[in-house]
């Protein structure tokens, strides 16, 4: 029986929605504001001075991540949990290549990274992919913990009610 047939509880539905909403709204806030903040510890750190223009490239860059995860992370949270290819943290893992390119641009260093980032990040050479919300903005830890058990809760009812557990 599918999840079409067998609705869910619509309490979880409209938690679930509202959990997705939350989620996506800090992401949206703190995506564009996580790239300016990369792009300048990385040149901080390499002693790589920001002048008005590499300012304003990083500035364009945020707002070109953000206008490109925003999106995609309200879609996939708009999807049905049994169809979501991927989760809102990898939408923006994928992101990295605009703070990257600011970085190349300006002559940053690629940095030192462990063999599972090399492995499973492999174009991300200044390792500024996150491993946990909280690593994009520690407000997003809560709405991510309280949207993915939302999540899970929707699945696991669902299997319930097809027998499956």
């Amino acid at each position: 029986m599918s999840p079409a047939t067998t609705p869910d509880d619509p309490a979880d539905a409209a938690a679930l929605a509202r959990y997705a909403a939350d989620l996506g709204d800090a992401l949206e806030r703190a995506v564009p504001a996580w790239v300016e903040r990369s792009v300048r510890r990385v040149l901080e750190v390499q002693d790589i001075a920001v002048d008005g223009p590499l300012a304003a490239e990083i500035a364009d860059a945020a707002r070109r991540a953000g206008g490109d995860a925003g999106p995609r992370v309200r879609a996939l949270l708009a999807t049905d949990v049994d169809e979501q290819a991927g989760n809102p943290l990898a939408i923006v893992r994928s992101v990295v290549a605009y703070p990257t390119e600011v970085l190349r641009a300006a002559g940053a260093r690629p940095v030192p990274r462990d063999e599972f980032a090399e492995r499973n990040f492999p174009d991300d050479v200044y390792d500024l992919s996150p491993a946990a919300f909280a690593d994009v903005d520690p407000a997003l830890h809560e709405p991510g913990l309280v949207w993915g058990a939302a999540k899970a809760h929707v699945h696991l009812a669902r299997r319930r009610r097809e027998g499956r557990r």
